[in-house]
């Protein structure tokens, strides 16, 4: 069953800007942080953001950072990111996922794929130049 949906890819040139967003349908997120990972064609999957509950806590990673912009609205069951100064490099499947509750001590723990338990199926980023 699909429980992330994600939406909002597209095609756009370099130095554009995306949004996208990723929704439960029917469901909560509860308190779980949620996080953001792309995965270019062969090349492993990367983390890219996540957020925790409350979105007090941000974590980046360095190639996106002060370009990228995770938010959410728990009010309406969604999380989002905000992709500016778009580059080429940025192309990828973006798919977002649902994960531990709280934040963890060692903050890079969200930047792992085993602080998730659901994943959405991705939505295709295309930057040309």
């Amino acid at each position: 069953q699909v429980l992330l949906v994600e939406s909002g890819g597209g095609l756009v040139q370099a130095g554009g800007s995306l949004r996208l967003s990723c929704a439960a349908p029917g469901r909560t997120f509860g308190r779980a942080s949620m996080g953001w990972f792309r995965q270019a064609p062969g090349k492993e999957r990367e983390f890219v953001a996540a957020i925790s509950y409350s979105g007090g806590y941000t974590y980046y990673a360095d190639s996106v950072k002060g370009r990228f912009t995770i938010s959410r609205d728990n009010a309406k069951n969604t999380v989002y990111l905000q992709m500016n100064s778009l580059k080429p490099e940025d192309t990828a499947v973006y798919s977002c996922a649902a994960g531990g509750e709280g934040w963890p001590i060692h903050v890079r723990v969200v930047a792992a794929s085993h602080w998730y338990d659901y994943w959405g199926q991705g939505t295709q980023v295309t930057i040309s130049s």
